[in-house]
């Protein structure tokens, strides 16, 4: 059944955030802190059955200078700069194996798969944070400097620096992409290194921080409900904090041509949250709504359009 608005009220829906008056300087002070770190980028050959393809377990450096990890999958025998793609994960999940997710590089891109910090891959987080609900939502949410998503998003930043630093990737087409919680932080890379060449946002989390917490009734979000349902007076704190790393934020600021995907049976991120952040989105964009989905919205059908899509904006290798 519909879990949000119907499909017209969401193409008339717009969300009332407001970014802090500080808000970019509170970014580019963060990634400016960041990037006083040496990237300390490391390439380390893996050995698969795969034939058409190379695979390399990639470490760089993220926030404060904390070690990250991801997958590079590369065409074998590609001969000249490839366009890149970085990928971002789902709440909780990982990088997975080094044998999935073959297609971006199968066709014909550089494909950096990042490994998200303190969820359930091989990076941990080395920073604590104060009282949280379980899962990831609320940790460091007691202010701006600490909540988990700066590091985070700060990382996916970095990754994009590590892709362009790669000799095999032409810094000039590097796209950024993921579903759910890959799709929120794709789309705070793409606010914060405006220069990204395009953006695939599938079904993204972390948009619209107030209405999600209102409507959206499983996890994560719930998360966030039940944290500030036990600390009753934390509400208009933790709102302000959320400011700071709403997608609409983000997207208010990023120009890149993109695709947004949304399910209107999606249980997990509310569609108008979805809908919120792309009209706010500054660059090219469409948004393919599936009307009868939920979480995983246009599924296939999506990967297939943006990797047309992809192939007239990145001419990847072989197009």
């Amino acid at each position: 059944m519909l879990t949000d608005l119907p499909l017209d009220a969401l193409w008339d829906y717009r969300s009332d955030y407001v970014a802090p008056p500080d808000f970019d300087e509170f970014w580019a002070s963060t990634l400016a802190e960041a990037r006083d770190h040496d990237l300390a980028l490391r390439l380390t050959p893996v050995d698969t059955p795969l034939r058409t393809l190379e695979v390399f377990d990639v470490t760089f450096s993220g926030f404060g200078g904390h070690p990250q990890r991801a997958w590079l999958r590369l065409p074998r025998g590609a001969d000249e700069p490839l366009p890149a793609i970085v990928q971002f994960h789902g709440y909780g999940g990982s990088r997975g194996s080094a044998l999935q997710e073959l297609h971006w590089a199968s066709a014909g891109y550089a494909h950096l798969q990042v490994d998200v910090r303190g969820q359930g891959g091989v990076t941990p987080d080395p920073v604590g944070s104060g009282p949280a609900y379980r899962g990831h939502l609320t940790r460091g949410i007691d202010s701006r400097e600490t909540y988990v998503y700066r590091r985070i998003f700060t990382d996916a930043v970095r990754a994009v620096d590590a892709a362009r630093a790669l000799k095999q990737v032409d810094p000039a087409r590097v796209a950024v992409l993921g579903n759910s919680q890959g799709g929120g932080i794709a789309l705070a890379a793409a606010g914060l290194a405006p220069d990204v060449a395009a953006l695939h946002a599938q079904a993204p989390f972390l948009c619209d921080f107030r209405r999600a917490s209102l409507v959206g009734g499983e996890r994560p979000y719930v998360e966030l409900s039940r944290y500030l349902a036990e600390h009753r007076d934390a509400t208009p704190r933790v709102f302000e904090v959320l400011s700071y790393f709403d997608g609409l934020g983000f997207a208010s600021r990023a120009t890149a041509p993109a695709w947004f995907s949304a399910g209107l049976m999606d249980g997990i991120v509310p569609p108008s949250t979805v809908f919120g952040a792309y009209h706010v989105y500054k660059g090219p964009k469409r948004l393919a709504a599936w009307e009868y989905n939920g979480h995983e919205a246009g599924g296939p059908e999506d990967v297939q359009a943006v990797l047309e899509g992809f192939r007239t904006t990145l001419h990847p290798h072989g197009s």
